[in-house]
């Protein structure tokens, strides 16, 4: 988890930006990201919660003795309940709560991409590059009062109320309200006052909003246009499945009494082949993105056969 965290940090920072003043967004940013990851690990982490119960209840001889008391209805009972609630909570996670929280996280995201690209103020100074320096009294959002601006490019020193970051089109503007500019180049020396002035920063483009395919919910997916959308749904189809297979395994798992030399080596085995299937997924997914003999039909039943083989497989190796 804490691998995510950081590669999500570094993501939005990039090694360029300066981020002394921008960390506490950064991982309030972060936070907002953190569902759209656990899900992918949410089969390992139940596969890992299983083999560590397991060797607890194993400890203590629980598992024998739990045998003993407990009715096969009771236990394939235990089994449906578990995996009803592990499944219930995977899907409001993937459908509603991940992409609720996306969706704040990549607004996050560009708000500090684009105050990052400007600069961050510090000590009352707020400075562009060497485009234009402001020095003010407060600061409230993307607002500063009572403020003092020298523009280095026109010889301009401007003093005003107020100064607003706007966005037009690509660019960003510096918006000066209730002022006075003055300016000594060699094109022009004047005084003037103003109640509003713009001024364009035309080498600073702001990123925009895109919307990725973790903005969008599996039915969302599978209706759009675009082909890799449209596969994505269906590997969402296909996680859904292989969360009910690692379930099935990981209750099994919970169950199983083994000789120590037999138990390490077939959970080992079991976790390796569980995540064999997940890259042999990604790797249909590409087939699916880059190939023109691969279609939806291959994948499904490649996956079904991998699966049920797999199943099959471990089934021997923990009864």
């Amino acid at each position: 988890m804490g691998l995510i965290w950081i590669s999500q940090i570094l993501r939005i920072i990039e090694i360029e930006y300066a981020i002394a003043g921008q960390i506490f967004e950064i991982a309030i940013a972060t936070i907002f990201a953190l569902p759209s990851f656990i899900n992918p690990l949410i089969p390992f982490l139940i596969l890992v919660a299983s083999f560590s119960l397991n060797n607890k209840l194993n400890s203590y001889n629980e598992i024998i003795i739990i045998k003993q008391y407990l009715s096969r209805r009771s236990v394939l009972g235990l089994y449906l309940t578990s995996i009803v609630i592990i499944f219930s909570i995977f899907l409001l996670n993937n459908e509603l709560v991940s992409k609720n929280f996306y969706a704040k996280y990549k607004i996050k995201e560009l708000e500090i991409r684009n105050n990052l690209k400007l600069g961050s103020p510090s000590n009352n100074e707020f400075h562009i590059d060497q485009i234009i320096s402001i020095f003010f009294e407060e600061k409230k959002d993307g607002t500063f009062f009572d403020i003092q601006a020298i523009i280095y490019p026109e010889n301009q020193f401007i003093s005003a109320e107020l100064v607003q970051i706007e966005l037009s089109k690509s660019n960003f503007n510096l918006v000066f309200e209730k002022g006075e500019r003055l300016i000594l180049n060699d094109k022009e020396k004047s005084k003037t006052l103003f109640n509003k002035f713009t001024y364009p920063i035309t080498n600073k483009q702001y990123e925009i909003l895109l919307m990725d395919k973790e903005h969008y919910n599996t039915f969302e997916l599978l209706k759009h246009k675009t082909k890799d959308f449209k596969f994505h749904g269906h590997n969402n189809i296909f996680q859904y499945f292989f969360l009910l297979f690692v379930s099935i395994i990981s209750i099994n798992i919970i169950f199983l009494h083994q000789n120590k030399k037999s138990y390490i080596k077939n959970l080992s085995l079991i976790f390796f082949i569980i995540l064999i299937i997940q890259i042999i997924n990604s790797y249909l997914q590409y087939l699916l993105n880059n190939s023109a003999f691969f279609n939806i039909k291959y994948y499904y039943i490649t996956l079904i056969f991998l699966i049920s083989g797999a199943y099959l497989f471990i089934r021997k190796i923990i009864r």
